[in-house]
């Protein structure tokens, strides 16, 4: 009865886990879809609204942020395409994984380091796991 019982247990704390980061999926998939709508339209005040402290420390400006993104990260800026891949955890931090293709038809891979702040998610880091060239 007792291995009953702590298998129980054990199988709703993996339920709870996997909704608990189901509903942070969505929130931080929201997160990075309103940045990437505001670079669109080259609101960069609004985009770095959704930058966590250690980038707006970086970058101290909504204009400086802006300029990096345009020279750093075309593909973000001005996205023909965007999916979402897989959110994982590693240690304490959350990254998720998307795919951008730029306006040119190249693929981009990329990594978001997700923060948890008391207005919500936001975006600590951008890593560009890998580019294949359009077809």
């Amino acid at each position: 009865m007792k291995h009953v019982l702590l298998a129980l247990v054990v199988v709703a704390s993996f339920a709870r886990e996997a909704q608990a980061q189901q509903g942070a999926a969505v929130e931080i998939e929201g997160v990075i879809n309103q940045q990437m709508e505001a670079f669109q339209g080259d609101d960069f005040t609004r985009a770095f609204g959704f930058a966590a402290d250690n980038i707006k420390r970086m970058f101290r400006t909504p204009e400086n942020f802006g300029e990096m993104v345009k020279r750093g990260y075309p593909m973000v800026h001005r996205p023909g395409d965007v999916r979402f891949g897989d959110l994982r955890q590693e240690g304490d931090a959350l990254w998720q994984r998307v795919l951008v293709r730029d306006i040119g038809g190249a693929l981009y891979v990329l990594d978001y380091l997700m923060v948890p702040t008391e207005a919500g998610w936001r975006i600590a880091a951008v890593q560009m796991i890998g580019a294949e060239e359009s077809a």
